[in-house]
């Protein structure tokens, strides 16, 4: 922070480094397998003149810094310094003045906090302005790297730049790469945003080799170990799960309240907005408010602390500004905000008035610690980005034709995989009558469900001749039009698949149709042309037509669907070329600095006309939401962010909500719940890496964002939320209190030679249980639930189930529990009864003994 105490203590280590002396360095080799650059990283110790290689190739440079024990290494391409001592970041800025020890400091209400130092962050133009060869990469657009082959890995080199090339999704390792933080392994997030930065720094290499990402990848899914050709829509899907579930945050309850209340009463969103509020009324929403009126983001349910030292960034991913600079332009598609960046010193309490009015910021509840024993644990809501970009929602309802009655699902999904109608499919979408009348089950193309052998074999026949025979030859194009209809077509559920009516009590039949009721930021679709049977596998190599610009969902979406952007534009497209047993994958994609089409073909790079891509054999597209709109909207905020008026308050905004508004066709409300917690404050937890979170605004430019926006809180003053430390220091002693108690009973209990009873307890609450009171679980486990280890006989009496999993305590340790936890059955094995146990049921006594011990 702003604090000299907060700054790496390491850099008194530093020897006379000059500009010079770094560039120089950077055309040199490693000095110990004399590789060349980019990304050599020089040692900052003083004395060393050590070069060494990085991750890219056999990272000499981290050898050599363990070995010498030299914590500091700069990036001789991105010029970014990193501290193995303290696993983070550092920055080389004049120092401060070091603040007299006290506590911190608080203003007045006509005092405004002053600036301890700019928000930080990096580059990514780092060349001297004066080098001839970064001239020449400021006429060339960036982002057209190759990927070398690692062996049979065009699946995933073609998946990686599709992605590559969604602006949301690469601003966001590019600008907000402090929020890249997990401790959860193997950091896939770090390994994508190394790839990203290295893919879209301005000295690029012609080819990167992916390897650490391609390594990741293959301890999350086995699947994709070897060098057997994979399935890249399979490939992107265990991607972006894998980075969801390193990103992924719980959502603020204020901020679920929002988006439950938003969802319940959709259709009235608009009129509640009130676009002509002034923030300079009592109008602001507090972190406690319940308030509908502003639109909040869906929060899908698919932690984050920075990681181990291989967060180490290489090369250069944002732009470092200065007090009041400019962030660069950094996808030259948006005009990004060019904002005031720096924030006054945490103080250690919440302000005694603000300048504005506007009521209450924040108001100081009770701690509401989730109480043991009588009720479950709450069902935690979670989001990250790749949820804020890729999630839609799609509202699916059956009816059942004997009584009417509909149900209705929402259904998140991060994909589209769309049938490829065939003729006959293609006739029946087109009809009018088909339009109000359910498809037959198995339409579009799932014509394998006649039965027989004959039936099979006829089949099999049609589908070869029908591969062999050019596609014009079978009647009219099919668009993508048609594979939405067809996938929206409603379907009629009878016969084996007739639907169970919880009203009538019994199968029924009925017809099951759904619309979408949340359109993503980005729609990726997946067109189902691999087709496997168990005796034969293929592929419907039918073209299907595509737009570039103006896909409409209009027609399929819900009518409670609020999004006002409904069209798309495209953005990449992923082609197979092959059978369904081998072939070859390339992207075709849109570059945002000059809009001109190129294919990716491993790590070859060539620009295309657009006619190449409209006839390619599209397999997954993604799309992205278009509108004019958005870009002026940018353009307005730029023009007031230059407008310095000295006497404007100063506001903060969350940094990734910032991002989206620089991307997105439609941020959604302000969320500045992401780095407050629900007094208020600044979480204890997020107080060391504030700066990467939020952004500071003019007053002006903040007035104008929640007037288009909504969202909120306004917060014109950070703290650290002593409610909040409080709870975590009350939460650390009950963990070591009901962590050290249960050591000593279980201690007593294995000195017993015979205990006359022995209570069983499931392995799987226990598992849930350790990882709470170990601090890997923030929610307690709830009641105790020994329902999957019990079972009752007739008469009542419930005895272990065999084979149960179980592990056994004794009865102080129960009653322990159970006076915390409450739950049950109860499950006591008498001595006589335990001895005739079978010897393998007994290992449920070890299985708490090796916990014990792990403890």
């Amino acid at each position: 922070m702003g604090d000299s105490r907060d700054l790496c203590p390491h850099l008194d280590s530093i020897g006379e480094v000059t500009k010079e002396d770094l560039l120089l360095k950077s055309k040199g080799t490693c000095q110990s397998c004399g590789v060349s650059g980019p990304n050599l990283w020089a040692c900052l110790q003083v004395a060393c003149s050590y070069v060494g290689c990085g991750e890219s190739f056999a990272d000499h440079s981290t050898i050599h810094a363990q070995a010498k024990k030299h914590n500091l290494t700069v990036n001789l391409t991105t010029f970014r310094v990193w501290c193995y001592a303290c696993e983070k970041e550092v920055f080389l800025e004049p120092r401060l003045a070091a603040q007299p020890p006290g506590p911190s400091p608080k203003f007045s209400e006509q005092d405004s906090a002053p600036p301890s130092h700019p928000l930080k962050a990096v580059p990514i133009a780092v060349a001297d302005e004066g080098e001839s060869e970064s001239e020449d990469d400021d006429l060339k657009p960036r982002g057209l790297t190759g990927m070398k082959n690692l062996g049979n890995s065009c699946y995933m080199n073609a998946a990686l730049q599709a992605l590559s090339n969604c602006p949301p999704l690469t601003q966001f390792f590019l600008e907000c790469g402090g929020l890249v933080r997990t401790d959860k392994k193997p950091a896939l997030c770090k390994s994508y945003q190394k790839l990203v930065s290295e893919v879209w720094h301005r000295k690029r290499p012609s080819y990167v080799v992916p390897t650490s990402l391609s390594h990741g990848i293959k301890l999350v899914n086995p699947m994709f170990r070897g060098y057997a050709q994979q399935d890249t829509q399979e490939f992107l899907r265990c991607l972006m799960d894998q980075l969801h579930e390193e990103l992924k945050e719980p959502v603020v309850a204020a901020a679920a309240a929002l988006t439950e209340a938003r969802d319940s009463d959709s259709s009235d969103t608009d009129e509640k907005r009130e676009g002509d509020r002034s923030p300079s009324e009592d109008e602001f929403l507090s972190c406690d408010s319940s308030s509908d009126r502003a639109h909040q983001l869906g929060a899908g349910g698919r932690g984050r602390r920075r990681g181990h030292r291989h967060g180490r960034p290489e090369p250069a991913a944002h732009g470092h500004a200065a007090a009041v600079t400019a962030v660069h332009q950094p996808l030259p598609d948006t005009s990004p905000v060019h904002l005031h960046e720096g924030h006054a010193k945490l103080a250690s309490s919440p302000p005694r008035a603000s300048p504005v009015r506007m009521g209450p910021s924040y108001v100081l509840k009770k701690a509401q610690v989730p109480s043991s024993g009588s009720r479950r644990r709450k069902e935690q809501r979670y989001r990250s980005v790749i949820s804020d970009i890729f999630d839609g929602s799609i509202l699916s309802l059956v009816q059942c034709l004997t009584c009417d009655r509909v149900s209705t699902t929402v259904e998140t999904f991060q994909d589209l995989s769309l049938p490829i109608p065939g003729k006959e499919d293609l006739a029946k979408l087109h009809s009018a009558i088909y339009q109000n009348v359910p498809a037959k089950p198995g339409s579009c193309g799932d014509s394998s469900t006649a039965q027989g052998w004959l039936a099979f074999i006829v089949e099999y026949i049609r589908r070869f001749v029908v591969s062999c025979t050019p596609s014009w030859f079978w009647g009219p194009v099919v668009t993508l039009e048609d594979c939405l209809a067809a996938f929206f077509a409603a379907d009629e559920l009878k016969g084996d698949n007739m639907y169970s009516c919880e009203r009538c009590k019994k199968l029924r039949n009925g017809v099951k149709y759904c619309k979408v009721l949340r359109l993503p930021e980005i729609l990726c679709i997946h067109l189902k042309r691999f087709r496997h049977e168990v005796m034969y596998s293929f592929k419907i190599s039918s073209h299907v037509s595509f737009p570039l610009e103006g896909l409409d969902l209009r027609p399929f979406l819900a009518k409670e669907c609020t999004s006002q952007i409904t069209t798309y534009d495209l953005l990449s497209v992923i082609c197979h070329h092959g059978t369904a047993g081998s072939g070859h994958y390339i992207a075709y994609c849109q570059n945002v600095i000059n809009g001109q089409w190129y294919e990716f073909d491993d790590q070859y790079v060539t620009e295309v006309h657009e006619t190449v891509v409209q006839n390619a054999e599209a397999y997954v597209l993604f799309y992205r939401k278009s509108s004019e709109e958005a870009v002026r909207e940018r353009q307005q905020v730029v023009s007031l962010a230059a407008m310095r008026e000295p006497s404007l308050l100063r506001f903060y905004v969350s940094r990734e909500w910032l991002n989206k508004f620089n991307t997105f066709a439609e941020p959604g409300p302000i969320t500045n719940h992401t780095f407050l917690c629900s007094h208020g404050g600044i979480p204890p937890n997020k107080y060391h890496y504030i700066d990467d979170l939020v952004v500071i605004l003019p007053q002006n430019v903040w007035e104008h964002l929640y007037n288009r926006f909504g969202g909120g809180p306004a917060v014109n003053h950070l703290y650290v939320c002593s409610i909040c430390q409080v709870e975590i220091e009350a939460l650390a002693k009950r963990r070591r209190i009901e962590i050290d108690t249960f050591i000593k009973l279980n201690k007593a209990f294995q000195a017993e030679e015979s205990p006359s009873v022995i209570y069983c307890i499931s392995m799987q609450w226990f598992r849930e249980w350790e990882a709470f009171v170990k601090g890997k679980d923030n929610e307690p486990p709830g009641p105790i639930d020994n329902s999957r280890i019990a079972q009752v006989k007739g008469s009542g009496h419930i005895q272990l189930k065999q084979g149960a999993d179980y592990g056994q305590i004794s009865e102080e340790t129960w009653v322990y529990l159970n006076n915390l936890y409450g739950g049950g059955p109860e499950i006591a094995l008498r001595q006589s009864v335990a001895q005739l146990q079978d010897p393998e049921s007994l290992h449920g006594e070890q299985k708490i003994e090796a916990e014990t011990r792990a403890v």
